[in-house]
């Protein structure tokens, strides 16, 4: 490991941290400081590469001797970008608006360094069938769990999965906000121990 280049997280997520902890490999968490603006007419794919490239770029700028992790989540319903409601009265408005439907997760991952010729870059999505919901079921969940800051208003990785008819996805972790199925084969492609 010590021939190995540094291994950074370009995020303040502790989801993404938690999450890259999983495989194993010594890393740091590094603020990006990437505002995460919207672009007018930008699709929610096109706007989660552009971020994760953009954080692992602003990383990899300052440590250039390191291999840069960055990711990026943004998550849309018929057409519309869900946001990461900051209080309750926010979350509940969105996931009264998701109730019954079916929302897309596009959670994009970059790996910048100096082993790799391009930058890689990878994008995972997670469709997800919200059930039908009372007004009800939506406060006892904000009540019981304040998913604040979280893509959709929830934590499929707690009890946010009670809301859920189905969740279609090639890799679970990603819907969390870190696609580690992928992730682990570039990190093994840079020489990194996983596991």
């Amino acid at each position: 490991m010590s021939a190995l280049p540094r291994l950074l997280l370009a995020s303040t997520s502790p989801y993404r941290r938690e999450l890259l902890a999983r495989l194993g490999v010594p890393f740091e968490a590094v603020d990006p400081g990437v505002p995460e603006e919207v672009l007018e007419g930008e699709l929610p794919v096109d706007r989660a590469r552009r971020l994760a490239l953009a954080k692992a770029q602003a990383v990899a700028g300052r440590h250039p001797d390191c291999v840069v992790i960055g990711s990026d989540q943004v998550a849309a319903c018929q057409g519309r970008i869900l946001d990461k409601p900051q209080d309750a009265a926010h979350t509940f408005r969105q996931l009264a608006f998701l109730s019954g439907q079916r929302a897309s997760f596009y959670t994009a991952c970059a790996v910048l360094g100096t082993r790799a010729q391009v930058p890689l870059l990878h994008v995972d999505t997670t469709s997800v069938n919200v059930r039908s919901l009372s007004t009800a079921e939506i406060e006892r969940y904000i009540a019981r769990e304040a998913a604040f800051g979280c893509a959709g208003g929830f934590k499929a990785e707690a009890l946010g999965i009670s809301l859920f008819e189905s969740i279609d996805s090639s890799d679970p972790t990603a819907l969390v906000g870190l696609p580690l199925i992928w992730l682990a084969g570039a990190l093994r492609g840079g020489g990194y121990p996983v596991p």
